[in-house]
Order: C-alpha cells, then structure tokens, then sequence
C-alpha cells in the first residue's frame, strides 16, 4: 500500500520534472480552464503521477477534504499552492 509520502513524492516528481513551475502543472490540470480543479481533474493528475487507480478517488477526495477553503469541493490556485507546499523540497 502506497503512504501518503510516497504518494506526495510522485507528486512532486510530476510536478517538477513535467512542469517548469507548479503554476504550469496547475493551468495543465484545469482541463476546463475555469481555474479551478474539480475532482476528475485531480485525479487526472494523480495518474500522470502514476497513482495507482485504486487509491486515486480517496487520494483526490482527502486533498479536496483537506485543502478546499472555500467549500466548493475544488481546489482553486491559492489552495493548490498550500497543498504543494506541504510537499517536501528536494
């Protein structure tokens, strides 16, 4: 079973190798481009960080459950950025 570490260094790896900035990852995962990040988005991005399919829908939920402030069930940029600050630098 996968630990939230290992979860949140796929997470980072996608994240930097990918993207030049966590703000391209962020607009790349906005599918729809309404600046936010609704569930099916997140978990789109869980698999490009190759999060096993299994865990994908409790992973998505947990981080919209612990980073959405605004109650609406997505995470907009402010809340991304809290998120992917809680990640560890390498």
């Amino acid at each position: 079973m996968a630990t939230k570490d290992m979860i949140l260094d796929k997470i980072q790896i996608l994240i930097t190798n990918k993207f030049e900035t966590p703000e391209e990852a962020y607009n790349f995962f906005d599918g729809d481009g309404d600046g936010k990040l609704k569930k099916s988005e997140i978990v789109e991005l869980l698999k490009k960080a190759e999060i096993s399919g299994f865990l994908r829908g409790i992973v998505s939920s947990k981080l919209i459950e612990g980073y959405d402030k605004s109650g609406d069930e997505l995470i907009d940029w402010e809340e991304f950025k809290e998120a992917i600050s809680k990640i560890k630098t390498t």
